[in-house]
């Protein structure tokens, strides 16, 4: 029971990554108040996810070894892979499309739900590891993209479409909405990623305008075309 157990409360975080309470305090009812660690390694994971997502890399690591820290209190190795992968998930919906290191050290002891996971992130799961994802992505891990807009879930739908990019299924309307997503977060780093993508596919579609327009949407979002601050005014 115990194992089954630790495996629902897998998916749920994973289905959901705005609900990292599922996982961490077993959802947010309550209850006995839960133990520190619980509460400390919820908190940094969400911080860590906030501060990755808005392109602040510092804040981002030292949140995420603190939550590190507080799960390996623990003992358990399936707590620690559920963050790695959450670590992981939010590269993908990046476009930072590398192997999960964090996730392979701990692979021998995670749930089947969590390789399965693992393998999708990487666009390489298996018809039955698909069974095993959270309902909401299934579809798109068969190469569905338009099933990427039924996910309400903003970071998954961003891991969504990373992984349909990352197999070479991601059409244009994909990317409208992965940027679509992105902006309305606030998400800088997933907004510019998506974003060279378009810029990209104009530009060797040979569509200049467009191109133009997204190169100049870019440098917004960089903060290199906010205009200069007026210091003799601001001295009056």
């Amino acid at each position: 029971m115990k194992t089954a157990k630790n495996k629902v409360t897998t998916m749920r975080w994973t289905a959901s990554f705005a609900g990292v309470c599922a996982l961490l305090l077993g959802g947010c009812a309550s209850g006995p108040k839960p133990p520190d660690w619980q509460l400390e390694a919820k908190g940094a994971m969400e911080r860590s996810v906030a501060a990755y997502m808005e392109g602040n890399s510092r804040v981002e690591q030292a949140e995420l070894a603190r939550a590190r820290s507080q799960l390996a209190r623990t003992g358990r190795a399936d707590l620690l892979a559920t963050a790695e992968l959450l670590h992981c998930a939010t590269r993908v919906a990046s476009l930072v499309l590398e192997s999960c290191a964090g996730f392979e050290a701990l692979h021998p002891d995670a749930t089947e739900a969590q390789r399965a996971y693992a393998d999708y992130l990487l666009g390489q799961v298996t018809p039955q590891g698909i069974a095993l994802l959270p309902a909401p992505q299934r579809a798109a891990a068969a190469g569905n993209a338009g099933a990427v807009q039924g996910i309400a879930d903003p970071l998954s739908q961003l891991v969504a479409a990373g992984v349909l990019l990352r197999t070479g299924k991601a059409n244009p309307a994909l990317i409208a909405q992965a940027i679509d997503t992105a902006s309305a977060q606030g998400w800088r780093r997933p907004l510019l990623a998506w974003l060279n993508v378009q810029a990209q596919r104009a530009e060797l579609a040979g569509e200049a305008d467009a191109a133009a327009t997204l190169r100049r949407r870019i440098k917004i979002t960089q903060g290199s075309a906010l205009p200069a601050r007026d210091s003799a005014k601001e001295d009056k």
